[in-house]
């Protein structure tokens, strides 16, 4: 487990280091619109978005040459349809075919994750975390050295990577143009984003409201604020014990980065933003439904050291009635537009 830590130190470094090679030219900026009720985000200084990076970048996330067999791509786990998740509990979709052990994320609003990527928090950024995908064995399995030389033979990614970054075609770049591209995926015209601006003569029905009111009251202490996460790590009673070490800790939650027993059981808080479409849920997707979601919290919570304190022992006991409301809510935070947006598909 250090070691794979100590690999991912080397990485952030092997980015950073090369910053100053890899500078876009300024008249590229890209002009990030922050949604009027979303916090202002934290721009990352070492990779500066710019339009011709994200256009990289989403040439690069849909191309399966960034796999050893040529066959997968980031979008095999990550759907625009699907808020860019992709409908199982854990994928075979890999080089290898063997089912993975987490459930992969929705991918939006990442802009705003500065608090670490991955269902533990393994990696600080999005840069980092590109390597972590591109590199397993069981998912792309890709010799880096090899993708830079089989790009360099393409001659549009020879002049998009000179657009994008005045050092041309390295695995750091590439990494950064898929960063750009991830952050620019911003989800925000929902029906409640609608509702909430006042936009479009949107309204919620009075059982979408009672939703609300009953989402604000017992899931804002995890899933808060207009992003619907606070995007830190939560014992949410899923099991009683944290003891499974195989696959290097991956069981044991945030444990397994920090090495604190505070954070056995402790997982990423996704969004419930686009809720409805990145069934089944849960870190490794145990749970299919948002109704047996509901049913989880409502008398399905196990007890642990670390479960979170704002969770009641014997559960939240929803009513039929509540939950149907709370649901009905949720469908309200669907964002068609984004799902369908053009410049989020697959470049023709």
């Amino acid at each position: 487990m250090r070691l794979v830590k100590l690999g991912w130190f080397c990485i952030v470094l092997l980015i950073s280091s090369c910053d100053k090679d890899t500078v876009a030219p300024a008249e590229n900026a890209y002009a990030f619109e922050v949604p009027p009720h979303f916090p202002v985000p934290v721009p990352d200084a070492h990779n500066p978005m710019t339009e011709a990076g994200i256009r990289l970048g989403r040439q690069l996330f849909y191309d399966r040459r960034l796999s050893a067999n040529n066959k997968v791509s980031c979008a095999s786990c990550h759907d625009p349809a699907k808020a860019f998740s992709d409908g199982v509990a854990l994928s075979t979709s890999g080089v290898s075919d063997t089912q993975l052990l987490r459930h992969a994320p929705a991918l939006f609003n990442l802009a705003w994750a500065t608090n670490g990527l991955f269902w533990d928090g393994g990696s600080t950024n999005l840069e980092s975390q590109a390597f972590g995908p591109l590199t397993a064995h069981d998912e792309m399995a890709q010799d880096l050295y090899e993708l830079v030389d089989e790009l360099n033979a393409d001659a549009s990614y020879v002049k998009g990577f000179q657009e994008a970054f005045s050092a041309g075609i390295t695995s750091q770049n590439v990494a950064k143009a898929l960063a750009q591209f991830q952050r620019s995926l911003v989800s925000a015209t929902s029906r409640y984003d609608d509702f909430r601006l006042g936009r479009n003569g949107a309204v919620l029905t009075p059982e979408e409201m009672s939703g609300l009111a009953l989402v604000r009251q017992h899931c804002q202490g995890c899933h808060s604020g207009e992003l619907f996460t606070d995007n830190g790590y939560h014992n949410n009673g899923l099991d009683s014990r944290f003891d499974n070490q195989d696959h290097e800790g991956i069981f044991m939650g945030r444990y397994r980065i920090s090495y604190d027993e505070g954070d056995l059981g402790k997982f990423k808080t996704p969004s419930l933003r686009n809720v409805t479409l990145t069934a089944p849920y849960m870190h490794d997707g145990r749970i299919p439904t948002l109704e047996k979601v509901l049913d989880h919290y409502s008398n399905g919570i196990q007890h642990s050291a670390t479960l979170d304190g704002r969770i009641p022992q014997q559960g939240f006991a929803f009513s039929a009635v509540q939950k149907t409301q709370i649901i009905a809510f949720l469908a309200t935070l669907t964002d068609e537009r984004f799902v369908s947006n053009p410049a989020h598909q697959k470049p023709h």
